[in-house]
């Protein structure tokens, strides 16, 4: 029996991490969510019977303290893996480039404060309410949601400058997992960012704003160009079972540790 926590885990990617890991009665799954009223509800009409939803606010890391306490009880003692999904993108920054704010500086920088608040400081605050059960924990693997969008080489490559704010954020974060990884590694926890793909979440299935629909036509042709054989989104199935297998296979012996890998994993983000 295996215990798995799940941030971010109310809809989207995260809730589709819960719904998966539940199909086996034998996993104990927990997701954090800042509404468990509502959370409890929706695996309720999914019928999840294994599934804990454990109320935080992820910027606040006595509130995630306190979480850590009720998740203690529930596993009575431990956490195998702990799933950092929880993350925002930017609706002023997503189809902007950071020239676009030559005029308004300040709007930029407090888009970048707040996507560095929740996608960076977020998660290390989490994993600062966890590890202690990590470290109690029989699989000892910290796995954290990151994107392609974060990786130079893509961006060079594609000439994608849009979305700065939230890329930046994320490319903070891959460094902060590796510093983790230095820290923890000789206790036997694995840290590892993992990009899930080009996925089409409820997010990414909304109609783009009208002229915002040329800068998602540039983004889908500069992926194609970038890697030809790319077809279509990954379905939120696709790209949970893809992270979880790669979590799997991931060790520390196989020198995986604080390592940014994509779904597949290698450096292939599409």
């Amino acid at each position: 029996m295996s215990s798995y926590l799940i941030t971010g885990a109310s809809r989207g990617l995260g809730f589709e991490f819960v719904r998966h890991l539940a199909q086996n009665p034998n996993n104990t799954v927990i997701g954090l969510v800042r509404n468990k009223v509502a959370a409890d509800s929706k695996a309720k009409e999914e019928g999840l019977h294994n599934v804990h939803m454990v109320e935080a606010q992820y910027t606040n890391l006595a509130s995630l303290k306190k979480a850590a306490e009720v998740v203690n009880d529930i596993t009575l003692g431990g956490l195998d893996y702990l799933v950092n999904n929880a993350a925002v993108v930017s609706h002023v920054s997503e189809f902007k480039t950071l020239g676009d704010f030559d005029d308004d500086f300040e709007t930029l920088e407090k888009d970048l404060l707040e996507s560095l608040e929740i996608n960076l400081l977020g998660v290390m605050k989490t994993i600062h309410a966890f590890v202690p059960l990590i470290l109690k924990g029989k699989g000892k693997k910290v796995i954290t949601i990151s994107s392609g969008m974060a990786d130079i080489d893509l961006i060079n490559a594609t000439e994608i400058a849009f979305g700065g704010p939230y890329a930046i954020s994320k490319g903070a974060m891959n460094v902060a997992i590796a510093k983790y990884n230095a820290l923890y590694n000789k206790d036997g926890i694995l840290f590892l960012a993992v990009s899930p793909g080009y996925v089409s979440t409820e997010r990414n299935n909304v109609e783009p704003a009208p002229e915002d629909a040329d800068k998602v036509a540039t983004l889908v042709g500069n992926f194609v160009k970038y890697a030809p054989h790319f077809q279509r989104p990954l379905t939120p199935e696709e790209s949970v079972a893809a992270v979880l297998s790669v979590m799997d296979k991931a060790s520390i012996a196989n020198g995986d540790g604080g390592a940014f890998i994509s779904h597949l994993g290698n450096k292939q983000w599409l």
